[in-house]
């Protein structure tokens, strides 16, 4: 299991400790990663993601799951993000053309 946001790509970094007299030695930056059940609108279902804090607070800017998963670039998300983008869009695409053929 890697330290890694599922939507936003934010995985471990690594810095330095710097002491008073400015001796440095190495350590881990780890996200502050949080497993999540999210409702997806779209899909009408919960799914279940390690997500970062910050990446919890960019969904509800962004007016929901949905909307945010459709927004972030394909490269910043996982495997697991990238099916589930997927199927949202395909939901989406199905929809429209149901709405179009009843008109």
């Amino acid at each position: 299991m890697t330290k890694q946001c599922e939507l936003t790509g934010v995985r471990i970094s690594i810095g330095n400790n710097v002491s008073h007299a400015h001796n440095k030695t190495k350590r881990n930056f780890s996200p502050n990663l949080q497993k999540k059940k999210i409702f997806s609108d779209i899909l009408n279902q919960m799914i279940r993601l390690k997500i970062t804090t910050k990446a919890m607070k960019s969904i509800e800017i962004a007016g929901g799951f949905d909307k945010f998963i459709l927004k972030v670039s394909n490269n910043k998300l996982s495997n697991k993000a990238l099916k589930l983008k997927k199927e949202i869009k395909n939901k989406i695409n199905k929809d429209s053309k149901k709405t179009k053929k009843n008109k």
